[in-house]
């Protein structure tokens, strides 16, 4: 039985797969199984993963029907698993030779760990290095990922609060019972499963980080992240988790002004463009109260000013209705708070049509 499993789902990445299968065969650590699955591509895919069948090391699966869902096939490969870690390859990423070998150290040595990654390089179409992800997490704390470290994974869940500190899944290995225990990937997430999945492991084990970047995430076009970058589906995904992550642990006191407000304000601007539904609109809302019963004041605050700006209100106009919003919330509630949160949504989708 192999030490680790690497899951390598496929959807029409033809151009990538050849460098991405032969950057896992030549792994450095040899005890793993790849398994390969191909969501009904239509391009040269299957052409592709024909030249490497003789393998005895690759497992592979076909199937005629997309399934339209990014994180199905990822749960469906480990089902075919047999190997006690799980690696979840991209097809359009690549790897250094030493990958597996540095993420099997961290969890052959820390039996508390239940996740281990590695830092990435962010690589164009061409395979050409453009930068390191670690420009990603800088924003957070320059310091903290130049190192290696091991953490306790609910207080490591306080900097997934902000945002997904681990860019590409690829870059990760995990205990396959973990990963079992934890549920699985949640596949009506078309985004941020991965960063779900990362947070309910780590409310019940640790986590190790290695600063080398050893894992190369590709950019191009055609990423889901990029398709759907700044988008609604986008916004309420992030809420889903940082709504998860607070119902397990307490939000650090700088989280609601540097993190939460300016997500509310990013709802509001994409009410302003009248673009989405009520029901989405609604759906988000109810998201937001789940995370904060008192949405409604931050709500009135953001829909003000978006308002003011929109029939351009004088300055203090804008700041009189403020101070008005203050008022109803502090001094009015909980009465006022109760017509509002029925009435409040309703009005500011409205306004911004």
């Amino acid at each position: 039985m192999p030490k680790v499993s690497i899951v390598l789902p496929n959807y029409n990445y033809a151009q990538y797969l050849d460098e991405r299968i032969q950057s896992l065969l030549n792994q450095t650590y040899r005890d793993f199984e790849l398994i390969i699955l191909d969501d009904a591509s239509t391009d040269n895919s299957l052409e592709v993963i024909q030249k490497y069948l003789s393998d005895s090391r690759i497992k592979t699966q076909f199937y005629e029907q997309n399934s339209g869902l990014p994180y199905k096939r990822w749960n469906d490969g480990t089902d075919l698993a047999q190997g006690e870690y799980l690696l979840f390859a991209g097809a359009d990423d690549s790897c250094h030779p030493e990958l597996l070998s540095q993420l099997v150290e961290q969890l052959e040595n820390h039996s508390s760990v239940g996740l281990a990654y590695t830092q990435s390089w962010s690589i164009n179409e061409k395979g050409e290095k453009i930068q390191l992800c670690k420009e990603w997490t800088d924003a957070l704390d320059e310091v903290r990922w130049s190192n290696d470290f091991v953490n306790v994974g609910r207080d490591e869940c306080k900097y997934l609060l902000s945002s997904c500190t681990i860019p590409n899944a690829s870059a990760v290995l995990m205990r396959r019972s973990f990963f079992i225990e934890a549920g699985k990937f949640d596949t009506q997430l078309r985004l941020s499963a991965d960063w779900l999945l990362y947070a309910k492991i780590l409310m019940f084990s640790d986590v190790a980080y290695i600063a080398e970047p050893l894992n190369y995430f590709r950019s191009h076009a055609n990423t889901v992240r990029n398709t759907t970058m700044g988008s609604v589906l986008e916004l309420e995904e992030r809420l889903i988790v940082i709504r998860y992550l607070l119902q397990e642990i307490q939000a650090p006191e700088p989280f609601w002004e540097q993190i939460f407000h300016p997500a509310v304000g990013w709802w509001v601007r994409l009410m302003a463009s009248g673009k989405w539904s009520l029901s989405v609109n609604l759906r988000i809302y109810n998201i937001l109260r789940d995370i904060d019963p008192n949405i409604n004041y931050r709500l009135l605050r953001n829909g003000i000013e978006v308002l003011g700006r929109k029939v351009k209100w004088p300055q203090k106009t804008i700041g009189l209705c403020l101070k008005l919003s203050i008022m109803l919330h502090f001094g009015l509630a909980p009465l006022v708070q109760v017509g509002l949160n029925g009435l409040l949504p309703t009005l500011l989708i409205a306004s911004s049509t």
